[in-house]
């Protein structure tokens, strides 16, 4: 497939409401509820900045989601019906030299699917 005949992939201009409670969900498993609840408020006030899809798998070091995955399908769904997706949510893990994702790892794994190049907005703190 050419340069050219990629999908524009479009972006929400914020972070869905939605995502917030999915992250909150996944880092009460990492960290103490307390813990958890500072992150989200810093989430919420982070600026969305950006970052190239292949960096932010290699800052994560998680394996690329397999193209027949659910979750993947349904979002290289909405590229292709050239829908707006929500910017993900990295958490920095110092300690580890790594970024998790606490939520948009299967937004990200359809993004590169279609380009690896593809700069992603993201809230990351």
């Amino acid at each position: 497939m050419s340069k050219d005949a990629l999908p524009d992939i479009k972006w929400l201009s914020d972070v869905e409401e939605q995502d917030y409670p999915a992250a909150e969900s996944y880092l009460t498993i990492l960290h103490s509820r307390d813990k958890v609840s500072k992150m989200m408020a810093r989430f919420r006030a982070a600026p969305v900045v950006k970052f190239k899809t292949v960096d932010i798998f290699r800052a994560c070091e998680l394996p690329l989601k397999s193209a027949s995955n659910a979750q993947v399908k349904a979002e290289r769904k909405k590229i292709s019906k050239g829908e707006s997706l929500s910017p993900i949510l990295l958490l920095r893990d110092e300690m580890h030299g790594k970024v998790v994702i606490a939520d948009g790892y299967h937004r990200m794994c359809a993004v590169y699917e279609v380009d690896e190049e593809t700069v992603i907005p993201c809230k990351i703190i």
